[in-house]
């Protein structure tokens, strides 16, 4: 069995930015819809970094990384998992669904920490998850919108590049104290050429061209928020809990950006929450707290049982 990980509390502050990158995550998945109704999804994601890198990389010093952490987290977090997920959403996966689907990713990192960084499943986080996914499985349940199987299955394709992004990270912890944000920024640049080739090999030239030709400012609206919202602060921030607490500390509050995507697909596109969608957020929320304060309070019991 792998060694159990300590037990670290997470500092108000931090879990308040993450809490902040949840919800910039949450409206993501709008974003996407709106940039994928007018630009093809593969060229997008070239986008979508290319801006995000340029002009930031001039202002950041890249942080003393070797090249193959970079490109690995390139590929993973950004290539692989956006790649997925643009797509899933243009073939007609319904954003709200995609952003529950998308949240498996805490359970793929949880089983990749446990065999690539040792990482030990303790009981509050099993009963936590469990708990949590039974929420997230209520809610998709009862979405009321068809899931296409192609969508569903690039969705967790998405999420598995996601964990493996997250186990990178986390390995970032071993080259010490950094400017996480630079390395963001420097990372961004590995994303927009296989972008591109893979738009121009499945999407094609002359798809890439109209799209560019026909830019219009709802799409780039919703390219600036994917590159600078979502990516520069919200993945700066999410690298930088990732790589100062253990991946099934923070990978959990994931868990939360459902919500708060089931929320802006009803005020933006009209979604109903039903009943049975607030139950399972309880669920989720009830898992999550449990995942994150369960040790605590368990440790607490015994002493107040002594007192």
């Amino acid at each position: 069995m792998p060694p159990s990980s300590p037990t670290i509390t997470i500092a108000p502050r931090d879990l308040g930015l993450m809490l902040l990158v949840v919800l910039v995550w949450g409206m993501n998945f709008a974003a996407i819809r709106i940039g994928v109704a007018g630009v093809p999804p593969l060229l997008l994601g070239a986008l979508r970094f290319s801006l995000a890198a340029f002009p930031a990389v001039f202002l950041f010093k890249a942080p003393q990384v070797p090249l193959r952490w970079y490109v690995l987290y390139g590929m993973t977090i950004s290539v692989g998992q956006f790649a997925f997920l643009f797509s899933a959403i243009h073939v007609g996966m319904p954003s709200g669904l995609a952003s529950l689907v998308l949240q498996s990713q805490a359970f793929f990192t949880l089983v990749f920490a446990a065999f690539w960084l040792k990482e030990r499943w303790q009981l509050n986080q099993v009963a936590g998850l469990a708990l949590a996914g039974a929420g997230l499985v209520l809610i998709g349940s009862a979405h009321g919108v068809s899931m296409p199987l192609g969508g569903f299955a690039l969705t967790i394709a998405a999420a598995v590049m996601w964990a493996g992004g997250n186990i990178v990270t986390r390995n970032l912890g071993r080259f010490g104290p950094m400017d996480q944000q630079a390395f963001v920024v420097w990372a961004s640049l590995v994303p927009p050429v296989p972008f591109f080739l893979l738009s121009y090999w499945m999407e094609g030239p002359q798809a890439m061209c109209d799209a560019l030709a026909q830019f219009q400012w709802q799409s780039l609206a919703a390219l600036v928020y994917l590159s600078w919202a979502a990516t520069l602060f919200g993945y700066g921030v999410w690298t930088r809990m990732l790589s100062r607490y253990p991946a099934n500390r923070v990978a959990p509050l994931s868990l939360l950006v459902p919500l708060v995507g089931l929320t802006t697909g009803w005020l933006l596109f009209g979604e109903t929450l039903q009943v049975v969608h607030f139950a399972g957020g309880a669920l989720l929320m009830v898992g999550l707290l449990l995942n994150l304060f369960g040790a605590r309070w368990l440790a607490r019991k015994p002493a107040l049982a002594a007192g």
